[in-house]
């Protein structure tokens, strides 16, 4: 038994996809699958399509629980709100009303400053008009003193109302703008994980396979859709090296399908470089050695919807 299985595998390999008596080569099509996947994870609400359908460019494929993203997303817009009102706040100063009890306290340490002033002035012209004894050195100097208290509160009330005019610190204004820079940049990237959340097909095609359920958890980056565009079917051919230089890239071929009543046109655009031993698998009648090289061709999209990926073909040249 063991012995008939080997020469059964040996016969195998040998039959492999080589040139056939009628000048054709075996081969047959290969699929370049898109696997489409959220960059986030969460629970498939909606799965809008089933295997087999066409769908086109843009049509709706799946989408996920919009939450915690969008709950975030909501946290994140009042955040902002708070950070823009402290932000503007900063920027305009004190209240109005603040301002007009400071110009009053101004006011009201200027009059206090020129009433001392002049308290002063008439004890100094006293003093050194009149006799000595009219004005003490000591009445002379608690005026002065009264004078230069009256001038101090005079300074201190002008600069708390230049520093209400002016707003809040530099440094605190430019920490409050990155607050609210780093929070729109959260609220962007929120946005951004909800939007990614609904999947759309990025080309026409043939939706393959879906590999989860709604209801199901869906981790992220996980595949959800395997869609298969026509463009992306290729038909893929084994040449032995004894045939090689008689294909090209950019060279036309043939494709001949079981129940197509005309060929089918492709181009080479792959010629494998290194050999490989005959695949096991290739639908084929005999072979003429063991060691081929890969080539692959493209179809025109109208020809490639025509095909199933493994479907098995000829290829001739013309």
């Amino acid at each position: 038994m063991s012995a008939r299985c080997v020469l059964a595998l040996a016969a195998l390999l040998a039959c492999a996809c080589t040139r056939a008596p009628d000048g054709s080569y075996q081969g047959y099509a290969e699929g370049e699958f898109l696997y489409l996947a959220a960059p986030v994870g969460g629970e498939l609400v909606e799965l809008a399509v089933a295997r087999g359908q066409v769908v086109q460019t843009g049509a709706p494929l799946f989408r996920l629980d919009p939450n915690p993203q969008s709950l975030q997303l909501e946290e994140a817009a009042q955040r902002a709100e708070q950070a823009r009102a402290r932000l503007a706040d900063l920027e305009k100063g004190v209240r109005p009303s603040e301002l007009a009890a400071l110009e009053a306290r101004l006011t009201s340490a200027r009059s206090g400053l020129e009433r001392a002033e002049r308290d002063y002035e008439r004890r100094r012209t006293l003093r050194d008009e009149g006799p000595a004894e009219a004005v003490a050195d000591e009445e002379l100097d608690r005026f002065r003193a009264e004078r230069d208290v009256r001038a101090a509160e005079v300074a201190a009330v002008e600069a708390e109302l230049e520093t209400a005019r002016l707003g809040g610190r530099a440094d605190a204004v430019v920490g409050a703008r990155r607050e609210v820079d780093a929070l729109d940049a959260a609220r962007r990237q929120l946005a951004w994980q909800i939007d990614e959340k609904a999947v759309a097909a990025p080309a026409a095609g043939l939706v393959q396979d879906t590999l989860f359920r709604p209801g199901e958890y869906v981790p992220a980056g996980q595949p959800v859709v395997v869609l298969l565009p026509p463009e992306n079917l290729r038909v893929r051919f084994f040449v032995p090296q004894d045939g090689l230089s008689s294909i090209g890239f950019g060279d036309r071929v043939e494709v001949a399908v079981d129940g197509l009543d005309r060929d089918l046109e492709a181009r080479v655009d792959f010629v494998s470089s290194e050999a490989e031993y005959t695949p096991p698998v290739i639908y084929s009648k005999e072979s003429r050695g063991k060691l081929v090289f890969r080539v692959e061709a493209r179809l025109d999209p109208a020809s490639a919807r025509r095909l199933r990926p493994g479907q098995p073909l000829e290829v001739r040249l013309p």
